[in-house]
C-alpha cells in the first residue's frame, strides 16, 4: 500500500499557550508514522476561508454542528490582525493510513465526548480541547477551543493539503512582524533537536520543546531536516580549531607517556611537540569528524565528493525562538555542553549522555544564530515540496 501524507495543525491558542510540546509528544509516541515536515506560519484570510469552506463542504450531516464550529474557529481565530500575528504550526506525517491514525490520536469532536463525564485524557483533544455549553441553554456553545485540526480521511487530507500547499508556496518560513513593546530588546536564537532524539518513536522531542517553553519565548519557525555533510562541516567548522587546541596537547601527552612506558625511554620536549602536532591533532580532528557523523550520519572522509551536499542519513529538527534575551534564556534551560555538569532540571541533565550526544544545540550569540540559520537554510522549508509532490 502506498504511503499516505496527512497533517496536524496546532491552533494559535495551543501554540501561544506553549502546549505544542505536549501535542507533539502524543503524536510521536503513539504512532508508527514518519514525522517528515513542520512549519510555523501565519495564515492569510484567503487561506483560512478556503480551509473553513473545505471543513464545511466535506463533513457529514451528522457532524454539521461540529464542522460549523470548526469552520467558524478557522475564520475568526486563524487570521492575523495588525495588532496580533496568529501563528499556526503544521506537522506532516507519512505512512500507511496516516489520516485515520492521526485522527484517532487527535480525538473525535462531538458534544458528548467533550462533556466532563466523558473526558479520559486519552487523546490530544481530551487533554487540550474545550467545549463549554451555556448553563442556561444546553444547545448554546459558550466557549470552544479544538486544540488541533486534522483530516479524518485520506480524501479530506488531500483536499486540505492542496489548500496549504498553494498558500505556503510563497510564504516565508519564519513568522515576521510579531508585535513587541520594545522591539530593540528582541533577539532570535536557533535550536537543533539532535538526531539521538529521533531514533525510535518517543515523546522525548516533544518533552524537550515543552521544557523550552518555560522561557516564555515565541516559536516563530521550525523545520525537519537531514543535515548534509557539507552543512555539518560549515556549521561546526569553528569547533575544529578549538578541539585541536584543547585535545591536541592532552592526547599528545598520553601518546608520549604510552611510548615512554612501552620503550622505557624519556622523550624530549621536541618529540612531545611532534607527537602533539601529529597524533594529538589527528585525534582531535577525528573527534570533529565524529560530530559531523553524529549530525549527518556519515564521516566526512567516508563521504564521496558528489554526495557532500546531499541530505544526510539522520533526522533533526530546527526551531527558531524569538523574544527578550532569547539566547541566554534558551541556553539556561538547555544546560552546559557536558550533561554530567548540567544542573538538575535542565534538558541536557535530563536527556544528555555525553558532550557529543547532548540532546540539543543552541546558538551562543545573536550573530551565530544568523550564521547558523543561513547554513541550515531555515527559509528553505520542505513542507511545500512534500505536499506538492504528494498531490501531484
Amino acid at each position: 500500500m502506498k504511503d499516505e501524507l496527512s497533517y496536524m495543525l496546532v491552533t494559535p491558542y495551543t501554540l501561544s499557550k506553549s502546549r505544542t510540546g505536549g501535542v507533539m509528544s502524543r503524536l510521536l509516541s503513539r504512532t508508527d508514522l514518519k514525522f517528515v515536515g513542520a512549519q510555523v506560519f501565519s495564515p492569510s484570510k484567503e487561506m483560512a476561508e478556503a480551509y473553513a469552506d473545505s471543513i464545511e463542504k466535506n463533513s457529514s450531516e451528522d457532524d454539521k454542528k461540529i464542522s460549523d464550529l470548526l469552520a467558524n474557529y478557522v475564520r475568526t481565530k486563524f487570521v492575523s490582525t495588525d495588532e496580533k500575528r496568529r501563528r499556526v504550526m503544521l506537522m506532516l506525517f507519512k505512512g500507511e493510513n496516516a489520516a485515520v491514525k492521526l485522527s484517532s490520536i487527535a480525538g473525535a469532536l462531538n458534544y458528548k465526548n467533550l462533556s466532563i463525564e466523558s473526558i479520559t485524557g486519552e487523546t490530544i483533544r481530551d487533554t487540550y480541547a474545550d467545549l463549554v455549553m451555556s448553563p442556561l441553554n444546553p444547545d448554546e456553545v459558550q466557549y470552544f477551543e479544538p486544540a488541533v485540526f486534522t483530516a479524518r480521511t485520506k480524501e479530506n487530507a488531500e483536499i486540505n493539503l492542496n489548500i496549504f500547499a498553494k498558500f505556503l508556496k510563497d510564504e516565508p518560513a519564519i513568522v515576521e512582524n510579531m508585535t513587541y513593546k520594545d522591539p530593540s530588546k528582541i533577539e532570535r536564537t536557533l535550536v537543533i533537536i539532535k538526531p539521538d532524539n529521533w531514533k525510535y518513536a518517543s515523546s522525548k522531542p516533544g518533552t524537550i520543546i515543552d521544557m523550552f517553553s518555560r522561557t516564555g519565548l515565541r516559536l516563530i519557525g521550525c523545520k525537519i531536516q537531514q543535515m548534509s555533510v557539507a552543512q555539518g562541516l560549515e556549521f561546526y567548522g569553528p569547533v575544529k580549531d578549538v578541539l585541536i587546541e584543547k585535545l591536541g596537547p592532552v592526547f599528545g601527552k598520553k601518546g608520549k607517556e604510552a611510548l615512554e612506558e612501552k620503550f622505557d625511554i624519556n622523550l624530549s620536549e621536541k618529540s612531545f611537540k611532534m607527537i602533539t602536532d601529529s597524533f594529538g591533532a589527528e585525534y582531535a580532528i577525528d573527534q570533529f569528524y565524529q560530530i559531523i557523523e553524529f549530525m549527518a550520519g556519515t564521516k566526512p572522509p567516508e563521504c564521496p565528493a558528489d554526495e557532500l551536499e546531499k541530505p544526510g542519513k539522520v533526522k533533526s529538527m530546527v526551531l527558531i525562538y524569538e523574544g527578550v534575551d532569547a539566547v541566554n534564556k534558551i541556553r539556561d534551560v538547555l544546560g552546559p555542553t557536558d550533561p554530567t555538569k548540567a544542573p538538575g532540571g535542565t534538558i541536557r541533565r535530563e536527556f544528555g549522555s555525553n558532550i557529543m550526544v547532548n540532546t540539543a544545540h543552541a546558538s551562543d550569540s545573536v550573530d551565530n544564530c544568523k550564521r547558523e540559520m543561513g547554513i541550515v537554510r531555515i527559509m528553505d522549508n520542505n513542507c511545500y515540496s512534500l505536499m506538492n509532490d504528494y498531490i501531484s
